[in-house]
């Protein structure tokens, strides 16, 4: 028979081996969750300079219509309007110190900007930036058929500010009908701790698309965050801070078919990246418009794919 003393000991040594085995299979659990472990970065940009080899300035690359959308013109590499929305910052909040910046300036003139349809219109002269790894003439200079796709990320709080981190198949380019569109986060500068996911499968018979709001414990105008997206042979996982999104309709993961993948894999299609700082066009202007507001930011510290 045990003593009270040797009860009480191996009471105490069990639950002790519980907790170790609890803390392992949170670790284990937490580890599976993330969609970096057992791969390897196979490209990165931590934005110490823009590589415009790598990176087209612009509308977005598109043979349907201008590749402008919203209340701003996208700006090309040299800037339009005597503005230039890329930048390349210090920021001891970046992981290397440095940081991609792009802007929106309200110019609040008539504007020349080629193709833009809001030149003349006084709620759309503004300019801001979207960089892509993608031409207009369907070259695509960076692009990945599968892997897990990053950017870190801090956005503006402004009443009409809408960045963005988003993917498109290159062959959407000339052929509209066959985008595959992945946006891994859309984020309303007034909503510091919403923002949305979406993938679309745009034109034919099989257009579809999935999309959830996410809702954020940080406000992501306060300070950097991870938004990614797994891509695998036939699904799309969005990720928040290397955490599943829960998808609001089923309050699982989210974890979406692409239902043209085959197709992607005979064409030897892949995915590129855009950055883009937009502005929303379906909120009322600021009336006033205060001058704080004139000039926004979002910054992006890094983008990897890992495979």
């Amino acid at each position: 028979m045990l003593s009270s003393f040797s009860r009480r000991s191996f009471l105490q040594a069990s639950a002790a081996l519980l907790a170790v085995q609890f803390e392992s299979t949170a670790a284990a659990s937490a580890a599976s969750d993330d969609p970096t472990v057992g791969k390897e970065i196979v490209f990165e940009d931590t934005f110490h300079a823009l590589d415009w080899s790598v990176w087209d300035a612009g509308p977005k690359a598109t043979t349907d219509g201008t590749g402008f959308y919203g209340r701003s013109a996208f700006a090309s590499k040299h800037g339009e309007e005597g503005f230039n929305p890329y930048s390349i910052v210090d920021d001891t909040a970046a992981e290397d110190g440095k940081a991609l910046q792009i802007s929106a300036k309200y110019i609040g003139r008539p504007m020349n900007v080629r193709k833009y349809y809001g030149n003349t219109l006084p709620e759309f002269q503004w300019i801001s930036g979207n960089l892509q790894t993608a031409r207009k003439d369907g070259v695509v200079l960076k692009g990945w058929r599968k892997g897990y796709f990053e950017a870190r990320m801090l956005f503006p709080r402004h009443p009409l500010s809408w960045p963005a981190f988003w993917m498109l198949n290159g062959r959407s380019i000339l052929e509209p009908k066959t985008s595959i569109e992945l946006d891994i986060v859309e984020h309303k500068g007034w909503e510091p701790t919403v923002y949305g996911t979406y993938l679309h499968e745009w034109g034919g018979p099989d257009q579809g698309g999935r999309s959830t709001g996410v809702e954020t414990p940080v406000d992501m105008t306060a300070g950097y965050c991870r938004y990614g997206m797994l891509v695998d042979d036939t699904r799309c996982v969005p990720y928040f801070n290397r955490k599943p999104v829960i998808d609001r309709k089923t309050g699982k993961p989210a974890d979406w078919p692409i239902t043209r993948s085959a197709r992607l894999d005979e064409e030897f299609d892949v995915f590129w990246p855009l950055l883009t700082l937009a502005l929303r066009t379906d909120v009322h202007f600021p009336n006033p418009l205060k001058e704080a507001d004139m000039l926004t930011h979002m910054r992006v510290d890094y983008f990897r794919v890992y495979a």
